[in-house]
């Protein structure tokens, strides 16, 4: 069966666009999952235009679905997903 992973960068970059914390991303990523998603999705980037470090930081503890990280490999980022292991 084919399983849905919601990409919220979208929701990250309206907010990035908007200023503030409206829509707020953990809000959404956690809507997402209790309207029946099996999984959260961002991609992260070193400029953090879309989904930043905070956000990320943020979801790992809620979500209780699966949280996919797609990046592009820089140090930086490696560094966010190792820590995100200490984090739950």
């Amino acid at each position: 069966m084919t399983k849905l992973s919601v990409n919220i960068n979208k929701i990250a970059t309206l907010r990035n666009a908007r200023g503030g914390d409206v829509p707020n991303v953990v809000k959404v990523a956690l809507d997402c999952e209790s309207f029946g998603a099996d999984g959260i999705t961002v991609h992260p980037r070193p400029d953090e235009r879309h989904i930043r470090r905070e956000d990320v930081y943020n979801l790992r503890p809620l979500l209780q679905t699966e949280f996919n990280i797609e990046a592009i490999l820089r140090p930086i980022l490696l560094i966010w997903c190792l820590k995100l292991n200490r984090i739950k």
